[in-house]
């Protein structure tokens, strides 16, 4: 007798799934941002998403420092939760990409008085350029980590090797 299995599909919890989307992004690259920061690539404070609720001489602290990757953390969960719940169905790495960019121009262009407290392109080109990259390359790690999820972006690159 022929037995019968059956197939059954797991569907991928899009709330959890964001949140460690999210802190894995924050994780890294929050970390990649406070060694920029470090190796003087960014004048911008690792802690700048903090700038509206701490004092600036705090921020500049190694404990500000902390304060403002954990910052950056929990703002990537949150980040990562609008991007899995509106565009978790996107196919490829241009979505996420163009994601980053409009983070950037939301923190760095409209949100420059707040966080920055000084017009972005007061700073040096080398940390505009630099942030930009960072926001761009954490948003294609959002936003195609999420595309490989839910998508069929795995069985197209499998069928696309050059093996």
């Amino acid at each position: 007798m022929p037995s019968r299995t059956k197939q059954t599909s797991v569907h991928t919890n899009p709330f959890y799934f964001s949140v460690e989307l999210g802190f894995f992004a924050g994780l890294i690259w929050g970390g990649a941002r406070w060694l920029m920061y470090v190796l003087h690539f960014t004048k911008v404070l690792p802690g700048f998403l903090a700038e509206p609720f701490f004092k600036h001489d705090f921020l500049m602290t190694p404990a500000g420092h902390l304060l403002g990757y954990l910052f950056f953390i929990a703002f990537s969960v949150l980040v990562s939760m609008i991007y899995v719940f509106i565009l978790r169905r996107l196919n490829g790495p241009w979505p996420g990409m163009i994601y980053g960019v409009l983070w950037w121009s939301a923190l760095f262009l409209a949100g420059s008085r707040l966080f920055l407290l000084q017009p972005p392109f007061k700073l040096p080109w080398d940390t505009v350029i630099s942030e930009f990259c960072l926001f761009l390359l954490w948003g294609l790690f959002i936003g195609y980590t999420a595309a490989i999820e839910y998508t069929d972006e795995r069985k197209r690159e499998q069928q696309t090797k050059l093996a």
